[in-house]
Protein backbone atom coordinates (compact mmCIF):
# COMPACT_ATOMS: atom_id res chain seq x y z
CA UNK A 1 0.00 0.00 0.00
CA UNK A 2 1.12 3.28 -1.01
CA UNK A 3 2.08 6.09 2.11
CA UNK A 4 2.78 9.60 1.90
CA UNK A 5 4.94 11.08 3.73
CA UNK A 6 4.50 15.32 4.06
CA UNK A 7 7.42 17.63 2.91
CA UNK A 8 7.39 20.08 5.74
CA UNK A 9 10.19 22.99 4.73
CA UNK A 10 11.52 24.69 8.29
CA UNK A 11 14.90 26.77 8.38
CA UNK A 12 16.26 27.83 11.52
CA UNK A 13 14.15 28.46 14.62
CA UNK A 14 14.86 31.57 15.10
CA UNK A 15 14.73 33.12 11.39
CA UNK A 16 11.13 31.00 11.39
CA UNK A 17 9.88 33.06 14.53
CA UNK A 18 11.53 36.19 13.36
CA UNK A 19 9.57 35.72 9.67
CA UNK A 20 6.52 34.33 11.23
CA UNK A 21 5.57 37.09 13.38
CA UNK A 22 6.61 40.10 10.75
CA UNK A 23 4.16 38.33 8.28
CA UNK A 24 1.68 38.17 11.27
CA UNK A 25 2.08 41.80 12.03
CA UNK A 26 2.28 42.70 7.88
CA UNK A 27 -1.58 40.76 6.77
CA UNK A 28 -2.93 42.53 10.79
CA UNK A 29 -1.72 46.42 9.56
CA UNK A 30 -5.04 46.81 7.31
CA UNK A 31 -7.62 45.58 9.83
CA UNK A 32 -5.83 47.58 12.44
CA UNK A 33 -5.43 50.31 10.15
CA UNK A 34 -9.25 50.34 9.03
CA UNK A 35 -10.64 50.04 12.63
CA UNK A 36 -8.49 52.71 13.85
CA UNK A 37 -9.32 54.95 11.51
CA UNK A 38 -13.34 54.35 11.44
CA UNK A 39 -13.07 55.00 15.24
CA UNK A 40 -11.13 57.98 15.22
CA UNK A 41 -13.99 59.19 12.72
CA UNK A 42 -16.89 58.53 15.04
CA UNK A 43 -15.42 59.36 18.68
CA UNK A 44 -14.07 62.67 16.94
CA UNK A 45 -17.46 63.68 15.42
CA UNK A 46 -19.45 62.35 19.03
CA UNK A 47 -16.88 65.03 20.60
CA UNK A 48 -18.22 67.99 18.93
CA UNK A 49 -21.63 67.09 20.52
CA UNK A 50 -20.35 66.56 23.68
CA UNK A 51 -20.37 63.23 23.65
CA UNK A 52 -17.23 61.04 25.35
CA UNK A 53 -18.64 57.38 25.41
CA UNK A 54 -20.30 56.81 21.52
CA UNK A 55 -19.44 53.13 21.73
CA UNK A 56 -22.31 53.03 25.18
CA UNK A 57 -25.36 50.69 23.85
CA UNK A 58 -27.92 53.79 25.19
CA UNK A 59 -26.42 56.10 21.64
CA UNK A 60 -27.91 53.08 19.08
CA UNK A 61 -31.42 55.13 20.63
CA UNK A 62 -30.62 58.33 20.19
CA UNK A 63 -32.72 61.09 18.90
CA UNK A 64 -30.56 62.44 16.86
CA UNK A 65 -29.64 60.57 13.39
CA UNK A 66 -26.14 61.45 13.41
CA UNK A 67 -25.26 59.78 16.94
CA UNK A 68 -26.84 56.85 16.21
CA UNK A 69 -24.99 56.71 13.25
CA UNK A 70 -21.37 57.66 14.77
CA UNK A 71 -22.30 55.09 17.29
CA UNK A 72 -22.71 52.48 14.04
CA UNK A 73 -19.41 53.83 13.24
CA UNK A 74 -17.98 53.30 16.39
CA UNK A 75 -19.17 49.35 16.40
CA UNK A 76 -17.82 49.25 12.54
CA UNK A 77 -14.13 49.88 13.57
CA UNK A 78 -14.33 48.14 17.10
CA UNK A 79 -15.58 44.67 14.86
CA UNK A 80 -12.05 45.14 12.74
CA UNK A 81 -10.09 45.57 15.37
CA UNK A 82 -11.61 42.40 17.25
CA UNK A 83 -10.11 40.62 14.29
CA UNK A 84 -6.05 41.49 15.20
CA UNK A 85 -5.77 39.04 17.44
CA UNK A 86 -7.32 35.85 15.14
CA UNK A 87 -5.55 37.33 11.96
CA UNK A 88 -2.11 37.83 13.42
CA UNK A 89 -2.13 34.57 15.18
CA UNK A 90 -3.75 32.59 11.82
CA UNK A 91 -0.74 34.32 9.58
CA UNK A 92 1.98 33.62 12.13
CA UNK A 93 0.73 30.06 11.68
CA UNK A 94 0.49 30.68 8.12
CA UNK A 95 4.39 31.30 7.54
CA UNK A 96 5.28 28.34 9.62
CA UNK A 97 2.71 25.57 8.37
CA UNK A 98 1.60 27.32 4.87
CA UNK A 99 -1.87 27.40 4.16
CA UNK A 100 -3.23 24.35 6.23
CA UNK A 101 -2.16 26.47 9.43
CA UNK A 102 -4.67 29.67 8.87
CA UNK A 103 -7.61 27.92 10.40
CA UNK A 104 -5.66 26.71 13.20
CA UNK A 105 -4.26 29.64 13.93
CA UNK A 106 -6.74 31.73 13.48
CA UNK A 107 -9.30 29.87 15.58
CA UNK A 108 -6.28 29.61 18.42
CA UNK A 109 -6.29 33.59 17.77
CA UNK A 110 -10.00 33.99 18.53
CA UNK A 111 -10.11 31.55 21.35
CA UNK A 112 -7.08 33.60 23.17
CA UNK A 113 -9.26 36.59 22.65
CA UNK A 114 -11.89 35.31 24.37
CA UNK A 115 -9.98 33.84 27.24
CA UNK A 116 -8.44 37.56 27.75
CA UNK A 117 -4.96 36.28 26.85
CA UNK A 118 -4.50 39.31 24.86
CA UNK A 119 -1.97 39.39 22.00
CA UNK A 120 1.01 37.73 24.21
CA UNK A 121 -1.78 34.79 23.75
CA UNK A 122 -2.39 35.31 20.00
CA UNK A 123 1.57 34.99 19.74
CA UNK A 124 1.17 31.79 21.24
CA UNK A 125 -1.45 30.26 19.54
CA UNK A 126 -0.05 31.25 16.02
CA UNK A 127 2.61 29.17 17.07
CA UNK A 128 1.25 26.32 18.30
CA UNK A 129 -0.81 25.94 15.61
CA UNK A 130 2.26 26.25 13.20
CA UNK A 131 4.28 23.82 14.54
CA UNK A 132 1.60 21.62 15.48
CA UNK A 133 0.34 21.76 11.69
CA UNK A 134 4.09 21.61 10.57
CA UNK A 135 4.46 18.67 12.49
CA UNK A 136 1.67 16.83 11.15
CA UNK A 137 2.60 17.18 7.55
CA UNK A 138 5.41 16.08 8.57
CA UNK A 139 4.93 12.59 10.19
CA UNK A 140 1.33 11.52 9.46
CA UNK A 141 1.43 8.74 6.88
CA UNK A 142 -1.71 8.53 4.73
CA UNK A 143 -2.63 5.38 1.94
CA UNK A 144 -2.79 7.39 -1.44
CA UNK A 145 -6.56 7.53 -1.73
CA UNK A 146 -6.66 9.44 1.45
CA UNK A 147 -3.78 12.05 0.90
CA UNK A 148 -6.17 14.75 -0.61
CA UNK A 149 -7.98 14.65 2.90
CA UNK A 150 -4.73 15.98 4.15
CA UNK A 151 -4.58 19.61 3.11
CA UNK A 152 -8.73 20.19 3.47
CA UNK A 153 -9.78 18.08 6.48
CA UNK A 154 -6.89 16.34 8.62
CA UNK A 155 -4.89 19.12 8.95
CA UNK A 156 -7.47 21.80 10.17
CA UNK A 157 -9.65 19.52 11.85
CA UNK A 158 -6.22 18.00 13.81
CA UNK A 159 -4.69 21.07 14.15
CA UNK A 160 -7.51 23.09 15.49
CA UNK A 161 -8.63 20.36 18.00
CA UNK A 162 -4.64 20.09 19.29
CA UNK A 163 -4.25 24.07 19.53
CA UNK A 164 -7.71 24.65 21.11
CA UNK A 165 -7.15 22.31 23.68
CA UNK A 166 -3.12 23.66 24.62
CA UNK A 167 -4.54 26.99 24.55
CA UNK A 168 -7.79 25.98 26.65
CA UNK A 169 -6.02 23.72 29.13
CA UNK A 170 -2.80 24.85 29.16
CA UNK A 171 -2.20 29.08 28.56
CA UNK A 172 -5.70 29.77 29.58
CA UNK A 173 -5.64 29.46 33.27
CA UNK A 174 -2.51 30.06 34.16
CA UNK A 175 -2.88 33.94 32.54
CA UNK A 176 -6.67 33.93 34.39
CA UNK A 177 -4.92 33.17 37.51
CA UNK A 178 -2.29 35.84 37.21
CA UNK A 179 -5.17 38.34 36.03
CA UNK A 180 -6.65 37.53 39.53
CA UNK A 181 -3.49 37.60 41.70
CA UNK A 182 -2.39 41.04 39.84
CA UNK A 183 -5.76 42.75 40.49
CA UNK A 184 -5.28 41.72 44.36
CA UNK A 185 -2.30 42.86 44.64
CA UNK A 186 -2.79 45.93 43.06
CA UNK A 187 -5.67 46.79 45.67
CA UNK A 188 -3.19 46.53 48.15
CA UNK A 189 -1.34 49.10 46.95
CA UNK A 190 -4.27 51.25 46.73
CA UNK A 191 -3.47 52.46 50.04
CA UNK A 192 0.57 53.34 50.10
CA UNK A 193 2.33 55.97 48.43
CA UNK A 194 0.48 57.09 45.12
CA UNK A 195 3.14 57.63 42.84
CA UNK A 196 4.66 54.27 43.23
CA UNK A 197 1.22 52.91 43.21
CA UNK A 198 0.78 55.10 39.68
CA UNK A 199 4.54 53.79 38.24
CA UNK A 200 3.11 50.19 39.12
CA UNK A 201 0.01 50.64 37.31
CA UNK A 202 1.36 52.75 33.97
CA UNK A 203 4.18 49.99 33.82
CA UNK A 204 1.75 47.21 33.82
CA UNK A 205 -0.33 49.00 31.00
CA UNK A 206 2.37 49.54 29.17
CA UNK A 207 3.48 46.21 29.08
CA UNK A 208 1.80 44.20 27.17
CA UNK A 209 -0.84 46.26 25.35
CA UNK A 210 -4.54 45.32 26.15
CA UNK A 211 -3.26 41.63 27.32
CA UNK A 212 -3.35 40.38 30.55
CA UNK A 213 -1.39 42.78 32.50
CA UNK A 214 -2.68 45.54 30.94
CA UNK A 215 -6.69 44.23 32.19
CA UNK A 216 -5.54 43.43 34.97
CA UNK A 217 -4.08 47.16 36.03
CA UNK A 218 -6.89 48.73 34.04
CA UNK A 219 -9.65 46.91 35.28
CA UNK A 220 -8.40 46.97 39.13
CA UNK A 221 -8.43 51.14 38.63
CA UNK A 222 -12.21 51.04 37.08
CA UNK A 223 -13.10 48.99 40.58
CA UNK A 224 -11.19 51.53 42.82
CA UNK A 225 -12.92 54.74 40.39
CA UNK A 226 -15.98 53.21 41.93
CA UNK A 227 -14.93 53.46 45.50
CA UNK A 228 -13.85 57.24 44.85
CA UNK A 229 -10.33 56.48 44.52
CA UNK A 230 -8.87 58.20 41.43
CA UNK A 231 -5.57 58.39 41.25
CA UNK A 232 -4.95 54.80 39.58
CA UNK A 233 -7.58 55.81 36.86
CA UNK A 234 -5.99 58.65 36.25
CA UNK A 235 -2.56 56.57 35.90
CA UNK A 236 -3.95 54.07 33.88
CA UNK A 237 -5.45 56.69 31.14
CA UNK A 238 -2.30 58.12 30.88
CA UNK A 239 -0.25 55.23 30.24
CA UNK A 240 -2.81 53.48 27.86
CA UNK A 241 -1.82 56.02 25.36
CA UNK A 242 1.94 56.93 25.83
CA UNK A 243 3.10 54.09 23.61
CA UNK A 244 0.81 54.06 20.99
CA UNK A 245 1.62 58.00 20.55
CA UNK A 246 5.16 57.78 21.28
CA UNK A 247 6.04 54.85 18.53
CA UNK A 248 3.42 56.67 16.06
CA UNK A 249 5.34 60.03 16.18
CA UNK A 250 8.96 58.53 16.03
CA UNK A 251 7.75 56.35 13.08
CA UNK A 252 6.96 60.18 11.65
CA UNK A 253 9.93 61.72 12.86
CA UNK A 254 12.71 59.04 11.87
CA UNK A 255 11.66 57.02 9.06
CA UNK A 256 14.48 55.34 7.99
CA UNK A 257 14.51 53.35 11.41
CA UNK A 258 11.47 51.52 10.44
CA UNK A 259 10.64 49.60 7.89
CA UNK A 260 7.36 49.84 5.32
CA UNK A 261 4.93 48.56 7.35
CA UNK A 262 5.66 49.99 10.88
CA UNK A 263 5.82 53.35 8.79
CA UNK A 264 2.26 52.45 7.99
CA UNK A 265 0.98 50.98 11.28
CA UNK A 266 2.79 54.71 13.23
CA UNK A 267 -0.38 56.42 11.11
CA UNK A 268 -2.89 54.38 12.81
CA UNK A 269 -0.99 54.11 15.69
CA UNK A 270 -0.59 57.96 16.58
CA UNK A 271 -4.42 58.18 15.62
CA UNK A 272 -5.44 55.01 17.69
CA UNK A 273 -3.42 56.47 20.61
CA UNK A 274 -5.31 59.52 20.97
CA UNK A 275 -8.91 57.71 21.14
CA UNK A 276 -7.95 56.03 23.71
CA UNK A 277 -6.61 52.81 22.30
CA UNK A 278 -3.37 51.31 23.22
CA UNK A 279 -3.21 48.21 20.46
CA UNK A 280 -1.65 50.53 18.01
CA UNK A 281 1.59 49.88 19.67
CA UNK A 282 1.24 46.16 19.40
CA UNK A 283 2.90 45.61 16.10
CA UNK A 284 5.81 47.44 17.32
CA UNK A 285 6.59 45.14 20.28
CA UNK A 286 5.12 42.36 17.28
CA UNK A 287 8.32 43.38 15.40
CA UNK A 288 11.17 43.57 18.38
CA UNK A 289 9.96 42.75 21.90
CA UNK A 290 13.09 45.03 22.80
CA UNK A 291 10.72 47.84 22.76
CA UNK A 292 8.35 46.34 25.57
CA UNK A 293 10.60 47.83 27.98
CA UNK A 294 10.72 51.19 26.24
CA UNK A 295 6.95 51.37 26.54
CA UNK A 296 6.83 50.22 29.78
CA UNK A 297 9.93 52.77 31.10
CA UNK A 298 7.70 55.46 29.43
CA UNK A 299 4.05 54.76 30.80
CA UNK A 300 5.26 54.36 33.99
CA UNK A 301 6.97 58.18 33.92
CA UNK A 302 4.18 59.66 32.59
CA UNK A 303 1.48 57.88 34.83
CA UNK A 304 3.62 58.96 38.01
CA UNK A 305 4.30 62.42 36.67
CA UNK A 306 0.33 62.87 36.68
CA UNK A 307 -0.31 61.61 39.91
CA UNK A 308 2.58 63.18 41.54
CA UNK A 309 1.89 66.62 40.29
CA UNK A 310 -1.74 66.63 40.81
CA UNK A 311 -3.82 65.76 38.01
CA UNK A 312 -7.14 63.86 38.60
CA UNK A 313 -8.88 62.00 35.87
CA UNK A 314 -12.75 60.93 37.06
CA UNK A 315 -13.77 58.68 34.41
CA UNK A 316 -12.47 56.00 32.50
CA UNK A 317 -11.64 57.85 29.45
CA UNK A 318 -7.65 58.15 28.05
CA UNK A 319 -8.93 59.68 24.93
CA UNK A 320 -7.86 63.68 23.87
CA UNK A 321 -11.87 64.40 24.24
CA UNK A 322 -11.64 63.88 27.98
CA UNK A 323 -8.26 65.77 28.35
CA UNK A 324 -9.88 69.24 29.29
CA UNK A 325 -12.38 67.67 31.89
CA UNK A 326 -9.27 66.22 33.92
CA UNK A 327 -8.28 67.98 37.02
CA UNK A 328 -5.42 69.93 36.35
CA UNK A 329 -5.27 69.15 32.43
CA UNK A 330 -1.92 70.41 31.52
CA UNK A 331 0.07 68.75 33.90
CA UNK A 332 -1.98 65.45 32.33
CA UNK A 333 -1.22 66.46 28.98
CA UNK A 334 3.02 67.31 30.19
CA UNK A 335 3.02 63.99 31.40
CA UNK A 336 1.33 62.31 28.28
CA UNK A 337 4.14 64.26 26.04
CA UNK A 338 6.61 63.26 28.41
CA UNK A 339 6.17 59.55 28.41
CA UNK A 340 5.74 59.29 24.71
CA UNK A 341 9.00 61.46 24.17
CA UNK A 342 10.73 58.88 26.30
CA UNK A 343 8.75 56.49 24.47
CA UNK A 344 9.66 58.20 20.64
CA UNK A 345 13.28 58.90 22.28
CA UNK A 346 13.95 55.45 23.06
CA UNK A 347 12.27 53.33 20.37
CA UNK A 348 16.09 54.18 18.69
CA UNK A 349 17.88 52.40 20.76
CA UNK A 350 15.68 49.03 19.26
CA UNK A 351 15.25 50.07 15.88
CA UNK A 352 18.03 50.91 13.80
CA UNK A 353 18.98 52.27 10.54
CA UNK A 354 18.97 49.23 7.94
CA UNK A 355 16.00 47.17 9.60
CA UNK A 356 14.58 44.97 7.25
CA UNK A 357 11.09 42.76 7.11
CA UNK A 358 10.45 39.77 6.10
CA UNK A 359 6.57 38.51 5.21
CA UNK A 360 5.88 34.70 4.11
CA UNK A 361 4.72 34.42 0.40
CA UNK A 362 1.59 33.26 -0.92
CA UNK A 363 2.45 28.91 -1.51
CA UNK A 364 2.48 28.15 -5.29
CA UNK A 365 -0.07 25.45 -4.69
CA UNK A 366 -3.02 24.99 -2.02
CA UNK A 367 -1.37 21.76 -0.83
CA UNK A 368 2.01 20.55 0.93
CA UNK A 369 3.78 18.50 -1.55
CA UNK A 370 3.77 15.05 -1.36
CA UNK A 371 6.30 12.13 -1.74
CA UNK A 372 5.42 8.67 -2.77
CA UNK A 373 7.25 6.11 -1.06
CA UNK A 374 6.24 2.27 -2.40
CA UNK A 375 6.03 -0.40 -0.71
Amino acid sequence: MAKFRAEAGGGHVGTDVKNAIMTGVSYMLPFVIAGAVIMGIARIGASMYGIDNIWDNSHAQAASQIIKLLHQFDGFGGLALSLMLPIVAGYISYALANKPGIAPGMIGGLLASNLGTGFIGALVAGFVAGYIVRWMVRFIKLPRALASAGPIFILPVGGTLLTCCIMAFVVGTPLAALNRGMEAWLMTLSGTNKVLLAAVIGGMVGFDLGGPINKAAVTTAMALLASGIYDPNTAAQVAIIIPPIGLGVATLLWKKRFPESLREAGKASTLMGLIGVSEGAIPFALSNPKIIVINVVGSALGAAMAVGLGAVNHAPISGFYGWLAVDGWPVYVLSIATGSAVVACGSLLVFRHGDTETVAKPAASPAPKFKVNRQ
